[in-house]
């Protein structure tokens, strides 16, 4: 998120299968460690003008994944298609009106609802898929510098959606943002309800948390990701001059004075997923942001114990990533999408983050 981004030389690349597909291959050691390497299933084509942010996978009817991620700096939506890579289409254009973007940049999708984090726009905005229809917009009354989000179906057509919000204190004199003192970092996360019926779409503000405490304070925050069935909420703390980790938080917004990921994080604190299991166990996916190699730290679903690290032979400055677990034709156990160097996205098979890991199989 506030990384200067370090970009790899060579050609933009065209969405392909690599060669070698999923093997185990020879381990890559950064710094002090020793990592299994596994090989990206796809990389997108490179589109260095977008600064492709965070992506969201939808299934349509016929089964085809889509999969969308936001483009902060052209204010558009880029569309590939789930199981090659291939760029599809982007959707919508700057400004102000429903369905234009100011610096989208957390994405997520449930049922076919599509919800956008604006930052510069200090909004969510609501679209329909697979038309991209704005339903509703929300947000702009409590919002101030908001990036990532999570929401999760409480049943009935209502959602919960919790928004960070990095808002900052000002600039110092090289234009450097000026954190708030922890006194005043008591609303880093938002609380929406939305409600959807056949006749409208209401978002209630539910209201705000972060703890002010040294250890539990929210100093700079973008990815975060819940678990509902064990009232869990993983937030990334990202900055780094403070630490490389993620606070463990209530679904009520009390931080559960617990820290993971400071032990074996070398670099920045990024995207969060869970991947869940039919017996009630599992494993959160959690990003470490290194400029020139992200690696993919696994904690344990309920003990939160670090389980192992992987990372891909391409996959580099990542920002926000998705986890589309139901199986498909291309990937039956699932798919790891993630950003790579803020250009495009690479996929990941999930039997080979598992097999890399000596994971136990996960029953749907």
């Amino acid at each position: 998120m506030f990384l200067n981004p370090v970009r790899r030389a060579g050609p933009l690349v065209l969405a392909m299968a690599l060669a070698g597909c999923g093997s185990l291959a020879e381990r890559a050691i950064t710094t002090d460690r020793a990592i299994p390497v596994i090989d990206e299933a796809f990389i997108t084509a490179l589109t260095p003008d977008h600064n492709i942010d965070s992506p969201a996978s939808w299934t349509a009817p016929n089964g085809a994944v889509q999969v969308i991620a936001t483009a902060k700096a052209t204010d558009v939506l880029v569309v590939y298609d789930g199981a090659t890579g291939a760029t599809l289409r982007e959707v919508g254009s700057t400004g102000t009106a429903p369905g234009q973007f100011d610096r989208p940049n957390g994405v997520a999708v449930i049922d076919d609802l599509l919800f956008v984090v604006e930052r510069d726009n200090r909004r969510v905005q609501i679209m329909s898929l697979p038309d991209f229809r704005p339903l509703a917009i929300f947000g702009t009354e409590e919002l101030i510098k908001p990036y990532g989000l999570w929401v999760h179906d409480s049943g009935q057509g209502t959602y919960q959606l919790y928004v960070s919000d990095s808002y900052v204190a000002g600039e110092d004199a090289d234009g450097e943002d000026i954190l708030p003192p922890l006194t005043e970092l008591n609303a880093r996360i938002k609380r929406y309800e939305v409600q959807i019926d056949s006749n409208a779409i209401r978002a209630n503000f539910i209201g705000a948390f972060g703890d002010t405490s040294p250890k539990g304070a929210l100093r700079v925050v973008e990815s975060l990701w819940g678990d509902a069935d064990n009232n869990r909420l993983l937030i990334a703390e990202e900055d780094e001059t403070y630490a490389n980790e993620l606070k463990v938080y209530d679904l009520a917004g009390r931080w559960q004075g617990q820290t993971i990921g400071a032990d074996v994080f070398q670099a920045q604190s990024e995207g969060i997923m869970l991947r869940t299991c039919a017996d009630g166990s599992g494993w959160w996916i959690t990003t470490e942001q290194g400029k020139g190699q992200t690696v993919f730290h696994l904690f344990d679903r309920h003990t939160l114990k670090h389980v192992g690290a992987t990372t891909g032979r391409m996959v580099a400055n990542t920002d926000g990533i998705w986890l589309h677990q139901a199986p498909t034709a291309r990937f039956p156990d699932g798919v790891l999408y993630a950003v790579h160097d803020d250009q495009g996205m690479v996929a990941f098979d999930w039997r080979h983050i598992a097999s890399a890991l000596s994971l136990p199989a996960c029953p749907r």
